[in-house]
């Protein structure tokens, strides 16, 4: 199958932040869905996530190259078929985020259930979930949702408040979530460590952090974005040469 649209390719990470980024040769069914729910807006996950059911051979390619351009576009495939595989295959980010934190929770059987099972009735799509138990019984619980949804969900949870028993409610839309996908995550110990480590060094502060078999994922002031997807592009050895 080939998708003709207005670039030439997937890219290690946007162009437009990382002049240095690279046009992939291969990239990975499992990774390419990654990278499309988590910000990269060359391909819908629908389509991946079709590509890879029905094992469909992709090619993303440029509307406006000429067919014998020596340049085929992107090709999404099985991982079987990517010979070198790179720890990290590309960064995403997205600033479409909102966090809530609710303080002061009581920790006990049924209150995740019901301060998510009103969002879910709402249609209101969680991210990132972060929660910390305290000594003296209570917890802490901070979530991302789409910064489109914020209102709809605080006024959801403040409907709860007396069942749920939270104290309070503590929301910031300036965040932005940036994540780090690559198939050699499996068999590579410490990718994230060293990610954690760099940011640092750049005075970014880790508000969350998510993982999975082959990505990661870290909430940070949206000021920081651009910053934190070039510390890592770098990080990794993705910058061209």
């Amino acid at each position: 199958c080939d998708i003709y649209t207005d670039v030439d390719g997937v890219y290690t990470t946007d162009p437009r932040i990382v002049k240095t980024a690279r046009r992939l040769d291969k990239v990975a069914f499992e990774e390419m869905l990654e990278m499309a729910s988590l910000g990269a807006k060359v391909l819908q996950v629908r389509s991946v996530e079709l590509a890879m059911v029905h094992n469909v051979r992709t090619y993303v390619r440029s509307s406006f190259d000429d067919p014998s351009s020596p340049h085929p576009g992107t090709l999404i495939c099985n991982e079987e078929e990517i010979l070198e595989q790179q720890v990290v295959t590309g960064i995403a980010y997205s600033k479409d985020e909102a966090q809530i934190s609710l303080r002061s929770v009581a920790d006990r059987p049924g209150v995740a259930a019901g301060i998510f099972e009103p969002l879910a009735a709402a249609s209101i799509v969680v991210d990132m979930i972060v929660q910390n138990v305290s000594e003296d019984g209570k917890t802490d619980i901070t979530f991302t949702v789409p910064s489109s949804d914020y209102d709809r969900a605080v006024a959801a949870l403040e409907k709860v408040k007396d069942t749920v028993g939270y104290r309070a409610i503590q929301g910031e839309r300036n965040v932005a979530k940036v994540s780090a996908i690559g198939v050699g995550m499996r068999s590579h110990a410490g990718v994230a460590a060293k990610a954690f480590k760099a940011l640092a060094e750049k005075g970014i502060n880790i508000r969350a952090i998510t993982t999975s078999e082959i990505k990661f994922s870290v909430l940070i002031d949206e000021e920081y974005t651009e910053l934190a997807v070039r510390t890592l592009h770098q990080l990794y050895g993705l910058d061209a040469a």
